[in-house]
């Protein structure tokens, strides 16, 4: 059975730090790239960032790309999303997620290359 859990999420002043952590089960992790979305109250899932199953490659959202850092630990089955200089637009529910496809880096933007998905966790950014 795959699982994904993130954790991490919590509430924090604009200007603040967090740092997600999403651990994954069931799966070669190694094999999978992996992204970060966010939904906010009343809004779509939205791509935030994504890494290549080696780490090398990394992509972002405009939105958060200079504020928010993926990275992964294939030896602990973690990827992570560190995210600086928080703004109260950045409130939302953070989800992680995995695809074992071979795609182009354009599609690790999409929800519908991903197969498998966490709960989420809430991050609530304060003004």
């Amino acid at each position: 059975q795959v699982q994904l859990v993130e954790s991490g999420g919590g509430l924090v002043q604009a200007g603040g730090s967090l740092r997600l952590s999403c651990t994954v089960s069931g799966l070669t992790f190694r094999n999978y790239h992996m992204g970060w979305f966010r939904q906010a109250l009343g809004k779509e899932r939205e791509f935030q960032a994504a890494i290549t199953r080696s780490g090398v490659g990394t992509y972002y959202a405009d939105s958060v790309k200079g504020r928010f850092t993926i990275s992964r630990n294939n030896a602990e089955n973690t990827v992570y999303l560190q995210m600086n200089t928080l703004k109260p637009e950045d409130t939302a529910v953070y989800f992680c997620a995995a695809t074992g496809r071979m795609v182009a880096a354009s599609y690790l933007r999409e929800r519908t290359t991903y197969s498998y998905w966490g709960q989420g966790t809430q991050v609530i950014v304060s003004s």
